[in-house]
């Protein structure tokens, strides 16, 4: 795990990495391709998703050797070797749970999702905070009775728009992550900001942010 300067939780914990939505203004795409590369990269060229026992190492320009901390860029991986991080921290931690990846996208195999929620329920002493731009995937796993009904489990969804869908439920922890914020939220109506318990709010920042800042009221 990755102690963060988010405002809203304590670390990050990435077993899973990699996204295919695409959005312009991901700041998490921008921080794989910079730390891309692997010794053993080439050898997934063929795969669409890539799965890793081991972390691959990779040599620098120093002529060092160290772990690759993205060694197949952006592309969706399982870093099975994470799996036990929460684990080793015994104090209780507010984790975001794949702050480089969305765990819940369309592509990530139903496995994938079993493992990181297995290794959550080891460690009930932390909070485990998820967040995905797609929330059906939520009420798919809720349906099936495989989404965990933990107090310490959180499930949010990403909405920049009023419009966007979201996902709440009387039996989950539920919130929304208006961030960035791209338009103006009613507070009346039926809208996500009277259904969940928790609401994150903030600008758009990085390239090209300055054209995405809501106005102060």
């Amino acid at each position: 795990m990755n102690r963060t300067k988010i405002e809203w939780c304590d670390s990050t914990w990435n077993p899973v990495t990699g996204c295919k939505h695409g959005c312009e203004y991901c700041y998490a795409k921008r921080i794989a391709e910079r730390y891309a590369g692997s010794v053993s990269a080439g050898s997934f060229d063929g795969r669409k998703l890539v799965e890793l026992d081991e972390q691959p190492l990779v040599e620098r320009k120093n002529g060092k050797v160290s772990g690759a901390p993205f060694p197949v860029g952006f592309r969706p991986t399982l870093h099975k070797y994470r799996l036990w991080e929460p684990a080793h921290v015994k104090k209780p931690q507010t984790i975001f749970v794949c702050s480089m990846a969305d765990l819940f996208g369309e592509w990530v195999p139903d496995e994938w999702i079993a493992e990181v929620f297995n290794a959550c329920l080891l460690s009930p002493q932390h909070r485990y905070l998820f967040l995905t731009k797609n929330p059906g995937r939520y009420m798919k796993l809720a349906e099936a009775g495989v989404l965990p009904e933990e107090n310490n489990f959180w499930y949010g969804s990403s909405v920049p728009t009023p419009e966007t869908t979201f996902w709440w439920s009387d039996h989950h922890n539920t919130f929304v992550s208006i961030e960035p914020m791209l338009e103006a939220f009613p507070t009346d109506g039926d809208c996500a900001v009277k259904k969940v318990g928790w609401i994150i709010l903030g600008a758009m920042t990085g390239p090209r942010s300055k054209k995405h800042q809501p106005k102060k009221e």
